[in-house]
């Protein structure tokens, strides 16, 4: 090649070079914006990884693990009887301690089953001891969780046994007479599972028709 083609063919060259450099000094500001954006918007957006520790309650309400079992109870509107009861027989202390329990909670209409006047007696100072005696019996030492419960007798706090039947072709769990309508309310002293009716000590039973 001759030397004066050789020099044009350089300038050429160098010229399509210094477009191409220019091109690039305006696009890679462009990219690294975009990158920085895309960065940005994937540590604001929340994984599904992320363990939740909130869960839901008799009402459907939100509740966090860090509450208590008795704190769980007086914010939900089904429990305002149990949380007057535990009140009553001053057991709110006990049942806000490490524990862990599992309490079998009867709802509001529970409690409305009984005569009133035997639920109005039950709140009496002077039957603290009995009040004490049937809210007990409601509660279970240990974190029981539903897919724990098994057919057959769980010594209860009061001391007696209740009768857990698991029946998983109905999927239904009855604890005694009662039934569970909603289980595995995590409290961050233990669990609570919701029933319908009150439980009752069998040498008791009489003392409340």
């Amino acid at each position: 090649m001759k030397t004066q083609d050789m020099q044009k063919w350089n300038k050429k060259l160098a010229g399509f070079m210094a477009v191409i450099g220019a091109s690039a000094l305006i696009y890679l500001p462009t990219m690294a914006q975009a990158g920085s954006r895309n960065n940005e918007t994937s540590q604001n957006r929340p994984t599904s990884s992320q363990p939740s520790q909130e869960g839901t309650s008799a009402s459907g309400e939100m509740t966090s693990e860090s509450d208590t079992i008795v704190a769980i109870a007086s914010a939900n509107d089904n429990f305002k009887t149990l949380t007057k009861a535990l009140q009553a027989a001053e057991l709110t202390e006990t049942l806000s301690g490490n524990g862990p329990f599992t309490v079998f909670a009867p709802t509001d209409a529970a409690f409305a089953a009984l005569p009133q006047e035997t639920l109005q007696k039950l709140l009496l100072p002077e039957n603290k001891a009995l009040l004490t005696k049937i809210l007990t019996y409601h509660v279970v030492p240990g974190k029981v969780l539903s897919s724990d419960l098994k057919t057959g007798e769980v010594k209860t706090v009061e001391g007696s046994p209740v009768r857990v039947r698991v029946d998983t072709g109905k999927k239904q769990v009855m604890v005694n007479n009662a039934r569970v309508t909603q289980a595995d309310i995590q409290a961050s002293n233990g669990v609570i599972h919701v029933i319908d009716k009150i439980i009752v000590p069998p040498e008791l039973q009489s003392r409340l028709r």
